[in-house]
């Protein structure tokens, strides 16, 4: 338990898909006693609860397009006001982009909760296609193929990594190594938030 870091940490949670980002945020959720907020989860609440932005995402997505940076930050300007996210949050798979992040640096001005700190897990590219592969041989998912592994982080070299040098500038990011066991990359993230933690309090 992290009694230091339980009250109000604001995280974003950056790597290359595969990374374990998902992983980690779930198992932090628990220590932070804060909300873990991915985009894609939030998009299918929003559009299954029926909320007026959930309804104009659902419209986007029928007709087969990706939904707007504008629709996604209303949709967590949303999910941030509910009662469980006014201690804190873990988002994960938000900011993708420069504009994206730009975007949530004054959503958080506006509403008074700005970020404590950034993580970047950091997986070489090749340890990446090697668990994807294991777990496309294991469960077959398509997203796990290599080639549409291969795609997806050349996307994520072109657009997301600058965001990691956009919280760099702002003395926000922490670049956490994120090779290894599961237990040991977890214990590396918290010691980044403990650090983190104490210079906020400090």
């Amino acid at each position: 338990m992290l009694p230091a870091m339980r009250s109000h940490m604001r995280l974003v949670l950056l790597g290359a898909p595969g990374s374990g980002k998902g992983t980690q945020a779930a198992r932090l959720k628990s220590d932070l006693g804060v909300p873990h907020i991915s985009t894609g989860d939030m998009l299918r609440a929003a559009v299954a609860a029926g909320t007026p932005t959930g309804l104009k995402a659902k419209a986007v997505m029928d007709a087969g397009q990706l939904v707007s940076d504008d629709i996604l930050l209303a949709m967590l300007e949303e999910r941030l006001a509910q009662p469980d996210a006014t201690t804190g949050f873990i988002l994960d798979g938000y900011p993708r982009n420069l504009a994206q992040a730009d975007a949530l640096d004054h959503l958080l001005t506006r509403i008074g909760q700005p970020l404590d700190a950034v993580i970047k897990l950091e997986v070489p590219n090749e340890a990446i296609i090697g668990r994807c592969e294991i777990r496309f041989k294991a469960e077959g998912r398509a997203d796990d193929n290599p080639d549409t592994v291969r795609k997806r982080l050349a996307i994520y070299a072109e657009q997301t990594a600058p965001v990691a040098d956009f919280y760099a500038r702002r003395g926000k990011l922490q670049v956490v190594d994120g090779v290894g066991e599961l237990a040991d990359v977890t214990a590396r993230v918290r010691r980044a938030l403990e650090g983190e933690s104490a210079a906020a309090n400090g």
